[in-house]
Order: C-alpha cells, then structure tokens, then sequence
C-alpha cells in the first residue's frame, strides 16, 4: 500500500478515536485548545522571525511584565495572532472559507501594526518579494485567490491534507498581502481542518527547513508532496496528543520512557518524528501517553 494511502488511513482512524473518546469530555479539549494558542503563536511568529521565546509569548498573553524590551510591533503580533486563532476556533463550523474571511483575518491580524495595509489585498505597485521569489502582479491577485478557493471547494473528494497542502502553497505562491502571509496561511489551514471536522495543528518552528523545501518544491516542479507530509504529520501528531488525555492516559517524556522501559531514546525520537509511535510535543519536549504496550505503526 503506497505510503500516502496509509497515513490517510491513520489519520481517519486516530479521527474516528477521538469523536469515540469526545462525548462528555468536550471542556477538556477546549482546555487543550486554549492552552495551545500560545504554542500557535509562538511558532508562527518566529517563522516570521520574531525574536520572541514561547515564554515571553505566553506572558504577553497573560498580561505579564517581561523582563526585557519588547519593541510594540510584536506585541501586536503575538496578542492580534492569538485573537484570530481564537476567533477562527468560534466561526470554522458555521461559515465557509471565502475571501470575505481571508480579509478580516488579515485585518484583525495586521490592525494597530499596518493600518493602512490591514484586511486589503495588495494593489497598484505593491509587489512583494520573498528571498528571490518575486510574487504575482497585485492586479492579479483577487482573480487567483477566487481560482484558488474555487480550486479548494471543488476538489472536496480529496483527503483534507491534500487539499490543504495545495491550499497553503497556492496561498504563499499568490502571497496576497503587503504583509501577515505566513501567518495568515497558516491559520488558514486550521480554519479549514476545524471546518472539516478535524482537529488543529502546528506548523513549528523547529520543523522550518522542511517547511521552506515545501515552497522550493512547488515553486521549482508544482510539487505537494513535502507539504501534505508536513500537514498529516502535524494533524496526526495534534490527534496523539488529544487522545492521550481523552484516553485517560498517563502522560510522561520520551526520555523517561525510554529509560524506565530500557530502549534507545534516539530511535524513538526518530519514531516520533516520523509519528509511527502515539508521541507529541508540548512545549517542544516529546511526549507520550501510555496506559499500554507502546503502539507501533506498522511501516513499510
């Protein structure tokens, strides 16, 4: 069976645990959404090359005093970012993704850091240029945002991560706005898999090298592939997580699982980043639930 097939096959069958597991624990997984938010935020703004650590992201959103300056600007980016994720988690289920909500996620986002930018597409001489990337004349850019979504609603026979790789990649391809691209798409994609009925994900910073071939790949010989891996990875990953509270399991650190069960940490992480074994991230630390024999997924 093709790699792809199978991991399509996880993923439904991890979504099919999760609505099992849900039924009268749905305030725990609005907790674990909320407590989420600032890892998104985190991890979005630094592939933006924000300088701020998750720590102080969490404290800017929770109103805590830092202990260095922080220029406003991300400020405004952390706090305006955790705003339409939270926005995005209260609408997904009851309106489509349509151009109308790409602009106000953009205003949202961008107001009080690029006013006259914020919830607009580029216009006139507002080109924009990412490394050596020059994207498409601003007089095309509303058309090929309705090919796009029109792209993305009309193929809703494909698996949700092959229509939201395609969706990502032609999104930063149009690269639509003067400014909030990244993060824009982004939030798009959990927009989409809420709206689908899947779970959210994170793109993280640590995976960024993988995540800037995916653009290379689609740019250079219109390939999805890099992208649908980085997209089922963190939709599969997300699920683990969930289910290992849903589940009622007893969540500890990779290492000390390894040690107390005497196998070698290095394969396990190298399990885990290829989510073969039921192990996620919290904080950037590799975690797993356990309650029985650990499950490995069977490879080719």
């Amino acid at each position: 069976m093709p790699r792809q097939k199978m991991f399509y096959q996880q993923i439904e069958g991890l979504r099919k645990r999760y609505y099992l597991a849900l039924p009268g624990k749905e305030s725990l997984v609005n907790m674990l959404n909320e407590t989420e938010v600032s890892e998104q935020v985190y991890n979005s703004n630094a592939i933006e090359n924000s300088t701020l650590t998750l720590e102080e992201t969490e404290k800017i959103l929770l109103q805590i005093d830092l202990e260095r300056f922080i220029n406003e600007r991300e400020i405004f980016e952390a706090k305006n970012l955790a705003r339409v994720m939270e926005y995005i988690s209260m609408r997904a289920k009851d309106q489509d993704l349509d151009k109308e909500m790409i602009l106000l996620l953009h205003k949202m986002l961008i107001t009080n850091i690029r006013n006259d930018i914020a919830g607009r597409f580029r216009a006139n001489n507002e080109w924009v240029r990412v490394g050596s990337y020059i994207a498409p004349n601003p007089n095309d850019v509303e058309r090929l945002i309705d090919q796009m979504l029109a792209m993305y609603h009309g193929n809703a026979n494909q698996h949700i991560v092959t229509r939201i790789a395609s969706l990502h990649l032609t999104f930063e391809h149009i690269h639509p706005f003067v400014d909030g691209n990244g993060r824009i798409g982004r939030v798009m994609n959990n927009y989409a898999l809420m709206r689908e009925g899947y779970v959210p994900m994170t793109v993280r910073y640590t995976d960024r090298e993988t995540y800037y071939q995916a653009f290379k790949n689609f740019e250079g010989k219109g390939d999805t592939s890099v992208m649908e891996d980085i997209v089922g990875k963190a939709l599969v990953e997300s699920y683990h997580k969930r289910l290992a509270y849903l589940e009622d399991k007893k969540t500890i650190p990779l290492a000390q699982y390894a040690k107390q069960e005497r196998i070698s940490l290095s394969n396990l992480l190298n399990k885990a980043r290829r989510q073969t074994i039921e192990a996620f991230r919290e904080k950037d630390v590799w975690k797993i639930g356990i309650s029985s024999p650990l499950l490995f997924i069977k490879e080719n």
